[in-house]
């Protein structure tokens, strides 16, 4: 994989390409650039690049120690199927920053082989998670 780098250097994210995809996802619709933004901020970020140009991206909100929640994880469509998903994982779950972590969350509607690879499970006991939707 040539010339492909990870960081989490906020000031090398191109906020508008990562607010352009997210708008366009099943997830994100309707986030605007503001709130983008906002969550990048208090978010553990991770830009996956090619070369310079900003190819993907992923967030993890977490205390570094009890939880840690993956979001927001993108490879753009062009760059799909050549392991960048794989090496953007594999840099997450190994980040040192994370490495105190016990439990893992994430949520998709299309990716769970991806995620399996990684450990990722359905939730063994989902009766006691609970959600609130505004």
């Amino acid at each position: 994989m040539k010339n492909i780098s990870i960081s989490t250097d906020p000031n090398k994210l191109d906020i508008s390409y990562i607010y352009n995809f997210l708008r366009s996802s099943y997830w994100a619709k309707g986030r605007t650039k503001k709130q983008v933004e906002v969550s990048i901020a208090n978010s553990i970020s991770y830009g996956l690049y090619l070369g310079e140009k900003q190819i993907g991206f992923a967030r993890i909100l977490s205390d570094r120690v009890v939880f840690a929640y993956l979001m927001d994880l993108f490879v753009d469509e062009v760059h799909r199927g050549k392991g960048y998903s794989k090496k953007l994982m594999e840099h997450i779950i190994s980040d040192p920053e994370l490495k105190d972590v016990k439990k893992w969350y994430l949520r998709t509607n299309d990716a769970h082989g991806l995620y399996e690879q990684y450990g990722f499970t359905p939730l063994e006991n989902p009766k006691k998670s609970m959600e609130r939707i505004l």
